[in-house]
């Protein structure tokens, strides 16, 4: 990957949106909903930010779910990606 992450950020990558409900029934693309949930790619260091310590809590792979209209959306290599503070990631998916 081309993108290091400084500080406290976190690059991520929103999952596909769900292809068919539950019940089977095939979606177009007008009627998939926006993905709410990201896989964690790169992780910054952490360190000092704002005068206080960051220990960074999620690592690459980790799925998360993040503020609706956090970070800013990068484009390289043709892949889409989100960069998002840490304090932005509202919870862990296990």
């Amino acid at each position: 990957m081309k993108l290091k992450p400084l500080a406290d950020r976190v690059i991520t990558k929103m999952l596909e949106a769900e292809e068919t409900t539950k019940g089977g029934i095939i979606l177009t693309s007008a009627a998939k909903e926006k993905p709410e949930i990201a896989e964690v790619i790169a992780v910054g260091p952490g360190g000092m930010v704002d005068g206080k310590e960051v220990v960074m809590t999620v690592k690459p792979g980790d799925k998360v779910v993040t503020s609706k209209y956090s970070g800013t959306q990068v484009k390289v290599d043709g892949e889409e990606y989100t960069i998002v503070r840490q304090s932005d990631i509202l919870a862990v998916v296990e």
